[in-house]
């Protein structure tokens, strides 16, 4: 690129200016591009078009069209030219320098340029200083558009996790499951063979006429339900859909009782301690439930100390800050904690993450079913409380339960050990509600003999029925999963409603949500969960008629 020569630059002091070659040297080394146009009158219009009258070598750089120098405008872009005019002609007409970007269509670059007027108006000549920015626009656009499309990319990583969590979650949910019905198919297996094979030999003896035999068959048959129930209980309370009855009480008072069976249990080899707080807040808890759970926290420590070693167990008024709850997982507040301890083996730290899960057990095959503590967290958590546990190998174990203080004054705590043979019989009217006739049957026949008169439905309406057509009695006992329409618990409130006071029992095989709603058990109800033992049944009808309510019997 050629260019006219340079004016003389005259010194303040009007003596004539430096070399002109220093100028020029450093107008042809600058990385900018730069030139001067002159505008002129065109086809289009004055001042439409303009000429290129000087440029240095890194116009070329910059803009990728050569040789500019003598190059009219619109030769040169064509279509773009008027933009181009429209920008500089301002800066001919007003004098003010303009700052802009824009880009250069025909070399697709863009420009970042600087542009001021040379001298008067009547020169029409402008001065032009650029550089190519087309990097660093491509580089701008590429952030902007991240940035506009980072939300979605966050929502989308974010759903992609949920979903990997979740599928992990189902892989442990079905590991869980699969472990569960893999313990509980090894135990119902054993415990049904005990019973279906007792029946059996029961049944040829007696086709044989020899009896002889027969009340060894009927103790294990007997003993191989009573596992089976307690196996269905302890997956219940795992669960957190066992029956409990909860009272106001201060743990304290069940302890030394508890103690002595414990001693009684764990056999003389293992000492049993007790260290009870003085003034131990009340709790709102089931106690028998309790003292399942305490039960099988002290044979598991019976277990871990084969040699044998000390059982502690140890009351505590627990306050508990924000800091201190979150700790623990629970919410602050005040606690009663129980803690069951042991000198024993101690649980290794893998061990310890799963020692809740039901049919994990440590103990060798066959002595244990690992129920207990799966047992025990869920009485814990269905008593809004929560269980956690240290251990140490070789120096032993501490499991403890914390369960929320109740404000209510405790309330006396009714035995359900009472030998039946101490509690009356009744007479009375007796109505059975069940679905399934077996259930039906064994009720009738055990509250016969205890002196009622049973009256039988298979269904909440034909049990109404029986009300409305003139049916009075004194006792209804009622399944609460019911066909027909109408649950137990709605049986029982149309009952009440026809007979005030009506005394209910609900036998349940769990605890359905329709008992404990519409405001719990109300006074005069009871709930037997199912399977039960004559025994229990004795003890439940019992409860709820006193003595002071004989009926006449029928």
């Amino acid at each position: 690129m050629s260019a006219p020569g340079f004016p003389a630059v005259p010194h303040l002091d009007g003596e004539p200016g430096p070399d002109l070659g220093l100028y020029r040297t450093l107008f042809e080394s600058m990385d900018q591009g730069y030139c001067v146009i002159e505008f002129f009158d065109g086809p289009h219009g004055p001042l439409s078009d303009y000429i290129h009258i000087l440029a240095n070598e890194a116009y070329e750089r910059n803009t990728g069209i050569p040789n500019v120098v003598g190059q009219k405008l619109r030769e040169m872009v064509g279509d773009e030219a008027d933009a181009w005019v429209s920008f500089y002609g301002k800066v001919l007409r007003t004098g003010e320098p303009i700052r802009f970007r824009n880009e250069l269509v025909k070399t697709a670059r863009t420009l970042e340029v600087s542009s001021f007027r040379i001298g008067p108006f009547e020169d029409r000549r402008v001065a032009v200083l650029f550089k190519d920015v087309t990097d660093q626009v491509r580089a701008e656009d590429a952030l902007r558009q991240l940035n506009e499309t980072l939300e979605a990319r966050v929502t989308q990583a974010l759903a992609a996790r949920e979903q990997a969590e979740a599928a992990l979650r189902q892989a442990q949910k079905m590991e869980a499951v699969g472990q569960l019905t893999g313990g509980l198919a090894h135990d119902f297996n054993n415990l049904l063979a005990g019973i279906s094979g007792s029946f059996e030999m029961i049944d040829r003896r007696l086709k044989q006429g020899r009896s002889a035999d027969i009340d060894r068959y009927l103790s294990a048959g007997l003993g191989a339900a009573q596992r089976a129930a307690a196996l269905t209980h302890r997956l219940l309370a795992f669960s957190r859909r066992q029956t409990l009855s909860p009272r106001s009480l201060r743990i304290n008072t069940l302890l030394p009782e508890f103690a002595d069976l414990v001693r009684r249990t764990v056999g003389p080899s293992v000492a049993v301690q007790l260290h009870l707080a003085d003034d131990l807040w009340p709790t709102l808890v089931d106690a028998n439930q309790l003292e399942n759970a305490l039960l099988n926290l002290c044979i598991n420590a019976r277990d871990a100390m084969p040699s044998g070693g000390t059982i502690a167990i140890a009351t505590l008024n627990l306050p508990l800050d924000e800091e201190q709850a979150l700790a623990r997982g629970l919410d602050a507040g005040d606690y009663v904690a129980i803690t069951v301890s042991d000198t024993g083996v101690g649980i290794p730290q893998d061990d310890l993450e799963r020692v809740f899960e039901p049919f994990f057990t440590t103990k060798p095959l066959g002595s244990g079913t690992g129920l207990g503590l799966s047992m025990v967290y869920g009485f814990a958590k269905q008593s809004h409380g929560i269980v956690r546990i240290r251990s140490t190998v070789g120096q032993g174990t501490d499991v403890r339960i914390y369960l929320p203080r109740n404000h209510v004054a405790e309330e006396a705590v009714t035995s359900e050990r009472l030998p039946p043979e101490m509690q009356p019989n009744r007479g009375g009217i007796a109505l059975i509600v069940d679905d399934e006739p077996s259930v039906r049957m064994l009720l009738a026949d055990a509250l016969d003999a205890m002196g009622y008169h049973c009256q039988c439905a298979a269904d909440g309406p034909e049990a109404l029925a029986l009300l409305e057509n003139g049916s009075e009695p004194d006792l209804l006992v009622t399944d609460v999963g019911l066909p027909g329409g109408l649950n137990g618990r709605q049986v029982a409130d149309a009952a009440r409603r026809m007979r005030p006071g009506l005394r209910t029992l609900f036998v349940t095989g769990y605890a359905e949500t329709s008992v404990l709603g519409n405001g719990g058990i109300e006074p005069g109800m009871a709930v037997l969960t199912k399977p039960f033992s004559l025994d229990q049944l004795h003890v439940a009808v019992a409860s709820l008629m006193p003595a002071d309510e004989e009926t006449a019997a029928v």
